[in-house]
């Protein structure tokens, strides 16, 4: 029986690792440790300060902008994971659906798009149907282009799951809406919640579509960052991102440990 191959043992592989979290995190790093610069102009570093916090946490326009992304991507989330539940079980549990094939290739089809098409496509739209209210606007937009990335884990899950289950409920008598939320649902769930995660990750990031669609009042954090940068780069906005990339490791944390919960469950 021959030795398992271990990678370390490879010419050149350990400086090929450092080489690669080194190029993917190295920004990271260097935005973290200016968002401490006392100094005003980013790249001087004259001392720690948690200065730029204080400010940041205390920018009204910042917290409106954060405000207007939570609402946002928070509805769009429900509804896209609402929708995607509801295509991954009709086509998953349906296999003798006419055109089954071509429906789940229009559900994924916005992915394969320039998210600019489908951005301008929706300004377009909205203006024929006089659809002036900015906040439904981008919570209608958000809906439509999170829908297919809460659907690809949904549908996995689907796939990976044995029909056992959900006919050992029917025979025991279970109404159908009975077998699917005391038994599919459960069992789906960490497919589910991956959706969800990914969807509203997809919605707080999304810039071209919300500049596109913002008005008066609708400003969402992508858009006032950007508007920031355009009036030159400052230890606030590096205390923005450190923000930001704080609270994505919390919501990547608990996700992690609420899918490896409902894992050992399953």
């Amino acid at each position: 029986m021959s030795a398992p191959h271990n990678v370390r043992h490879y010419p050149g592989a350990g400086l090929v690792t450092w080489v690669f979290f080194l190029w993917l995190y190295a920004p990271i790093v260097v935005v973290v440790w200016f968002s401490f610069n006392e100094n005003r102009l980013v790249s001087v570093w004259t001392g720690f300060s948690t200065r730029w916090y204080e400010a940041a946490l205390s920018n009204k326009a910042l917290l409106e902008a954060l405000r207007v992304s939570l609402v946002v991507a928070v509805t769009a989330t429900l509804v896209a994971t609402l929708v995607a539940l509801s295509a991954a079980m009709v086509l998953s549990r349906n296999e003798t659906m006419r055109f089954r094939r071509l429906s789940e290739t229009v559900v994924n089809l916005p992915l394969l798009l320039p998210e600019i098409v489908v951005a301008v496509a929706s300004l377009i739209l909205f203006s024929q149907l006089g659809f002036s209210n900015g906040m439904a606007r981008l919570i209608v937009a958000h809906s439509a282009f999170c829908t297919p990335f809460a659907f690809l884990p949904i549908r996995a899950r689907l796939q990976g799951m044995s029909r056992d289950y959900e006919e050992a409920a029917k025979d025991l008598y279970a109404a159908p809406f009975t077998a699917f939320r005391r038994v599919t649902l459960p069992l789906i769930l960490p497919g589910v919640f991956a959706g969800a995660m990914l969807a509203f990750v997809i919605s707080m990031d999304d810039f071209i579509t919300s500049n596109l669609l913002a008005t008066g009042g609708t400003t969402t954090l992508p858009v006032y960052i950007f508007g920031l940068i355009k009036q030159g780069t400052t230890p606030e906005l590096n205390a923005i991102s450190t923000l930001l990339i704080l609270a994505s490791l919390i919501i990547a944390t608990f996700a992690l440990v609420l899918s490896a919960r409902s894992m050992r469950r399953g």
